[in-house]
């Protein structure tokens, strides 16, 4: 009878949520023989459901064809792991009912251990498998062949890349097969050095937050955090600490808002906080401090030349033009400085919508066509270029997401 077993398991949602699936292996923790899998769809869920759906399954594999023997699970999903351990809190409803069904099914003395993705392919493929139609259920070593193997790949879509997204429990991260490049290149990173991911978060809530007015950079009113804009800031704090030490640094503009929204962030990553003056948000001038409709009143022929103008800046203040310059070069830096690297930056709305802009490569005018709420993360990656003389390409992986119970809390509007 085995004595010691290992339970691999992993899942994936082509959309998040979308379809999804998962995948799970038992082996014999000894001699490494597969002893059973499964794999199955489960209809539309998110990524981490789908991977909590993988460790029941394993461990009711473990239950059935190894009863009495200790148990391993071996997962890529740093969330799954941590929180079974005990060491994070279960926020989503979806997952604490299956997180309360492993720990029901779990034999005594289960272990969790977190493995690299690319040590996690047996279960991956399952998954994929799944999704591609060509498995469906239980199979059981020595009882019959296995449906054929297809192209092992990561849900992820980008082979043995660790998932940020998943590390931050993110509620918009996708899974499936990533678009190419011309050069056949998978996602946008080629072959080379590893991308710089920058992790940016949005301040939280000031007082002219709350009023919507006009808030800019240095040259303004300069306000604190709210204790409202401080709980925000603590919250995604709380939900960052998933990247651990893969973060280099924690970067912060230079305004009041997002320095105290960044000492929070470093405290709880045990970074400390240097400053990008190129991130920054834009200088408003003589609207500093006044709502749209105060501005209206007083200013109308310069708020309409300004909105109708990348170019066009308001009295004593910044055009988006002057602001996409200086937000670039800080770029620059902060790619040079942490090349490869994971950085956390805190900035504002403005400086945000044109990191997103510039990695996607659309204009400049996207910016009005884009929402950020308070203390919201983003996450962009940067790669380097040869074919452009070593200049980035960038890639969004997450867009204005909040930590998981924040969402149904946010009104439209309010930013």
């Amino acid at each position: 009878m085995t004595s010691r077993v290992v339970v691999e398991a992993d899942g994936g949602s082509r959309g998040n949520p979308g379809p999804a699936a998962y995948g799970a292996v038992l082996s014999d923790a000894d001699s490494g023989e597969v002893i059973a899998e499964d794999a199955r769809t489960i209809g539309v869920a998110s990524n981490n459901v789908a991977e909590y759906s993988g460790l029941v399954a394993g461990l009711r594999l473990a239950v059935e064809h190894a009863p009495g023997a200790a148990v391993e699970v071996r997962m890529d999903s740093k969330l799954v792991v941590e929180q079974m351990s005990g060491r994070w809190k279960i926020k989503h409803p979806d997952m604490r009912v299956l997180a309360a069904e492993a720990g029901e099914i779990a034999p005594e003395g289960t272990t969790y251990t977190w493995i690299p993705r690319a040590r996690n392919a047996h279960a991956d493929r399952l998954a994929n498998e799944a999704l591609d139609g060509v498995r469906e259920g239980v199979t059981v070593a020595g009882a019959g062949p296995a449906a054929d193997p297809v192209e092992e790949r990561t849900a992820e879509g980008a082979p043995d890349e660790e998932s940020l997204i998943e590390e931050i429990e993110s509620p918009g991260a996708t899974r499936g097969e990533q678009p190419r490049d011309q050069a056949g290149h998978r996602g946008w990173s080629g072959p080379g050095a590893p991308p710089t991911t920058l992790v940016l978060v949005r301040h939280g809530v000031t007082r002219h937050t709350a009023a919507k007015r006009f808030s800019g950079g240095l040259g303004g009113d300069d306000p604190a955090l709210s204790e409202e804009g401080l709980a925000q800031a603590r919250d995604t704090a709380d939900w960052l600490t998933g990247l651990g030490e893969r973060v280099d640094a924690v970067v912060s503009s230079p305004v009041r808002r997002t320095r105290e929204t960044a000492e929070v962030v470093a405290a709880r990553l045990e970074r400390s906080v240097s400053v990008e003056p190129g991130f920054a948000e834009m200088e408003f001038g003589e609207w500093d401090g006044l709502t749209f409709s105060e501005v209206a009143e007083r200013d109308r022929p310069g708020l309409d030349a300004w909105l109708g103008s990348m170019d066009v800046a308001p009295p004593g203040g910044e055009s988006f033009a002057t602001v996409r310059e200086r937000v670039l070069a800080g770029l620059e830096r902060v790619l040079a400085e942490h090349a490869g690297r994971t950085v956390v930056v805190v900035s504002h709305v403005t400086p945000i919508k044109t990191l997103v802009a510039h990695a996607l490569g659309a204009p400049l005018e996207a910016v009005y066509r884009m929402e950020l709420s308070p203390a919201s993360v983003t996450v962009l990656s940067f790669y380097a270029d040869p074919a452009a003389d070593g200049a980035a390409r960038g890639s969004m992986r997450l867009y204005n997401a909040l930590p998981p119970g924040e969402r149904a809390t946010v009104e439209p509007g309010r930013w």
